[in-house]
């Protein structure tokens, strides 16, 4: 199929691997209309992804003939010093053993490519995860081997990136049969060979700590509205998000309950940008990729009815990144404006009950003085409210009618 045009076979796959959909089942054009149908794409899936996770379920299928048989790394402190055969179905789970490298230090990794039966053509890679993306990128690879065993052993020397992420990261060790060419798939399933997974701890490297936002839990609290971010997502942020393999940041918004929609805004960034939002279950709010005002960065806004948290993902095309600023605001609807008589709340004062007069099949919002939606009324049909779970106070009455967010007040007296 001509480059440029989406292809789909979704769920045949691993849902562990989905991240890899950005380069095998997508193939980016830059072309306006392509890049709209790509989000679409992309965005009728986003609500199911999670986050990104190490996939697990590929490596053989038997347990005979193409097999590593060693291997050994000796790091700052600590070794890494395992024999393979028998062999073992899947990717074997090795992260019990580990060593640490120093960001910036060049090391020596040793490799025997071998059998625990008979001797045919394989390859074999190896990849350390040195950006803590839970995926193994081209550029994260120490080396490749093709041949037959019996082979020598496979010396592999690398330098660990200046920019390596701290902390506990792996190391893949894959070792498949065939005839096939370097590099290899570190997702990939088939018949004979292996897969070892160790655990690797960088250090010296760079601490992202100081870097909230790479996922949704662990998003950047949005404070008081109108707010501006400059930020950069070159370093310290992975891609967690299904719509680009650019990295991601993830923003935590949690509307007024006065607000009637958020204005979001990358205009003036350094790159191609992409903009999203979902609500807390992950369901799509809103997306833009070029902003008609100033494209190719991206512009949006969202209505904030009902929505009690919303998460601004910022990203870029494909795998575009760099500095960036993120403005947000606020339409705001105000007390005065409320008090048109669009719908009446009574009685109020209120003692054990109260009933929303021009409101029926709207979604009713009791909303306490701090902001918090207490109690949630979906398509009201006129019915009386009941007042017992409500504490005596000040509330307010959110509905939205009409692509309208209307709010009144009501006093709880009992």
């Amino acid at each position: 199929m001509p480059d440029g045009y989406p292809f789909f076979y979704v769920n045949s796959i691993l849902p562990e691997c989905k991240e890899r959909l950005h380069f095998s089942i997508f193939r980016p054009t830059n072309s306006p209309l392509m890049k709209h149908v790509y989000a679409l794409a992309f965005f009728s899936l986003l609500a199911s992804t999670t986050t990104a996770q190490f996939c697990t379920n590929g490596g053989p299928t038997t347990l005979i003939d193409s097999n590593v048989e060693s291997v050994q790394l000796t790091g700052q402190s600590g070794t890494i010093q395992h024999t393979g055969c028998p062999g073992v179905l899947g990717v074997q789970d090795l992260t019990a053993l580990s060593t640490t490298l120093v960001a910036g230090n060049t090391y020596t990794l040793q490799v025997q490519f071998g059998t625990c039966g008979g001797d045919y053509l394989g390859a074999g890679e190896v990849w350390i995860d040195y950006d803590q993306s839970d995926y193994f990128d081209p550029q994260e690879s120490l080396g490749t081997w093709v041949g037959t065993p019996p082979v020598p052993l496979s010396v592999f020397t690398f330098t660990v990136p200046a920019n390596a992420h701290n902390g506990t990261t792996r190391m893949r060790v894959m070792q498949r049969e065939g005839s096939l060419a370097p590099p290899l798939d570190p997702c990939g399933s088939y018949d004979w060979g292996s897969v070892m997974d160790f655990s690797i701890v960088i250090t010296g490297g760079l601490d992202c700590s100081a870097y909230p936002g790479d996922s949704r839990a662990d998003a950047i609290v949005v404070g008081a509205l109108p707010y501006t971010h400059t930020n950069d997502n070159s370093f310290c942020y992975t891609n967690k998000n299904l719509a680009y393999p650019s990295p991601d940041v993830f923003y935590r918004v949690v509307p007024s309950p006065f607000s009637y929609a958020i204005r979001a805004s990358l205009c003036g960034s350094g790159f191609d940008t992409f903009l999203s939002v979902i609500d807390s279950a992950g369901n799509v709010l809103s997306y833009n990729d070029d902003a008609a005002s100033c494209a190719p960065q991206s512009e949006l806004t969202f209505l904030t009815a009902g929505i009690d948290t919303a998460y601004v993902i910022v990203e870029g095309w494909g795998m575009a990144q760099g500095a960036y600023t993120l403005n947000l605001t606020e339409d705001f609807v105000g007390i005065a404006e409320n008090t048109k008589p669009v719908f009446s709340v009574f009685p109020n004062p209120a003692e054990n009950y109260f009933v929303i007069g021009g409101a029926n099949q709207t979604t009713v919002n009791v909303i306490d003085v701090a902001g918090k939606i207490v109690l949630t009324i979906a398509m009201y049909q006129g019915e009386k409210i009941s007042t017992e779970t409500l504490a005596p106070g000040l509330y307010f009455i959110r509905i939205a009618k009409e692509e309208n967010v209307v709010t009144q007040k009501i006093m709880i007296a009992k």
